[in-house]
């Protein structure tokens, strides 16, 4: 495995959460969130981070509608955090613009822009722009294909059946790297890693349930694809993204993140349908060990991490934090304790073994 890709990267990703304090009902500011948000750009990249990422959404309860701007805000306040959609949705957005967006972000930032492309959890973003939601697979499907070549090519020609045409046309700025990174989000899906493997484009898993382990068959059919294609499976990173926290002692961090995770899983309970409530037992149990929240002091959390790298050999671990409105100031303790503290343990851990740097 090539250094770049062996290396364990440890991360932040957010939603830009603006949804009400579960004890007050105080609601933060759009502009208060997307403030604080640079704020922890900058501390996650002064605490040693390897990268920040904001998700794309189009609601009242989350800032975060154009990730990259935020990003950009930050690119010239840190040095080497690299900076990324988590996701964009490809499926409702031109790859000429998302690409100009990134590349100028990755100017700004002299070459740290990344982009996750994914479809999304949400479908707001559809009438929002004008799209049918019976197109959802075809959108993704072209527009990917776009913006790969795009990045390929300063001139594109391209054809496709839900865009206008492009007759070698120029897209500016190029981006600093060559290639500019283009990551595939996937949910949990087999045609996604399949897509991913076959494209040899890297492949971040959501795993915000169950056991993570259950992903493994998921990482194997990503690298059996990518070999099927020509690409060397131990060249491509792995990334997952999952809700946690982290505090100075684990009891401080599992009281302080259930109140408004438990608020914003009933939220998304409603309106998907889920039936029960989201109880305390279901959060103490995905705290376990073996489970999906990643939610405790650092040596807890640092000891999960090494876990999932052993059980899917990922290369890069994006930490969830603001699953519901989280205090700004702890927000930022998390993130100091994630850098300083749960990264040098997990990179420890790793090179004693010899599954990492």
């Amino acid at each position: 495995m090539t250094e770049s890709a062996n290396r364990m990267e440890i991360g932040i990703s957010t939603f830009l959460e603006a949804t009400p304090d579960p004890s007050t009902g105080v609601v933060i500011s759009h502009a208060e969130r997307l403030r604080n948000a640079v704020e922890e750009i900058v501390a996650a990249d002064q605490a040693g981070l390897d990268v920040y990422g904001i998700g794309e959404h189009h609601r009242a309860d989350y800032a975060g509608s154009s990730p990259a701007v935020v990003l950009a805000a930050a690119a010239a306040m840190t040095k080497r955090i690299r900076l990324t959609s988590a996701v964009t949705v490809l499926s409702s957005d031109d790859p000429v613009r998302v690409y100009q967006s990134f590349s100028t972000l990755d100017g700004i930032s002299n070459g740290r822009a990344e982009i996750m492309a994914g479809r999304g959890s949400f479908i707001e973003s559809f009438p929002l722009f004008g799209y049918d939601l019976s197109d959802y697979d075809e959108l993704f499907e072209e527009n990917l294909e776009l913006l790969l070549a795009i990045r390929a090519s300063e001139k594109v020609s391209w054809r496709g059946g839900h865009r206008p045409a492009i007759d070698n046309l120029g897209v500016y700025p190029r981006s600093v790297q060559n290639p500019l990174p283009v990551w595939i989000a996937s949910g949990g899906t087999p045609q996604s890693a399949i897509r991913a493997g076959m494209l040899g484009l890297p492949i971040a898993f959501a795993i915000i349930g169950g056991m993570p382990e259950s992903f493994a068959p998921l990482v194997q059919l990503y690298k059996r694809a990518a070999a099927k294609a020509g690409h060397d499976p131990d060249k491509l990173p792995i990334a997952t993204h999952s809700h946690g926290f982290v505090a100075d002692t684990t009891d401080h961090a599992a009281e302080l993140f259930f109140p408004p995770t438990q608020a914003q899983m009933n939220v998304i309970g409603r309106e998907r349908g889920w039936g029960q409530p989201y109880s305390r037992a279901s959060y103490d149990a995905a705290r376990s060990l073996r489970g999906a929240l990643y939610v405790g002091d650092p040596e807890y959390v640092a000891e999960k991490i090494v876990l999932l790298r052993k059980n899917l050999g990922v290369t890069r671990f994006f930490l969830h934090v603001n699953v519901g409105t989280m205090p700004h100031r702890e927000v930022l303790r998390a993130i100091e304790l994630l850098g300083t503290k749960v990264a040098p343990i997990v990179r420890k851990e790793l090179a004693r073994d010899g599954s990492g740097d």
